[in-house]
C-alpha cells in the first residue's frame, strides 16, 4: 500500500503553484488558439491524469 504524501508548505507556495498556474495558462492558450469548449479541456486533463493513475488500480477498471 502507498504512504500518504503531502507536499511541503514550500513546495506548496513554489513549484505546486508554479505548475498550477501553468497548466491552468496552457489550458486557456488551448481554448483560445482551438476555440474548443471547457468540456474538451477537461476531457484532455483526464487522459493526462489517467496517464498518472498506478497500473494496479487501471487494471480494475
Amino acid at each position: 500500500m502507498n504512504k500518504p504524501y503531502s507536499f511541503s508548505n514550500e513546495q506548496m507556495n513554489g513549484i505546486v503553484e508554479k505548475t498550477y498556474s501553468n497548466i491552468i495558462k496552457e489550458c486557456e492558450n488551448l481554448k483560445k488558439i482551438t476555440n474548443c469548449p471547457n468540456e474538451q479541456v477537461v476531457a484532455l486533463l483526464s487522459v493526462i491524469a489517467s496517464s498518472f493513475t498506478p497500473l494496479n488500480i487501471k487494471k480494475e477498471k
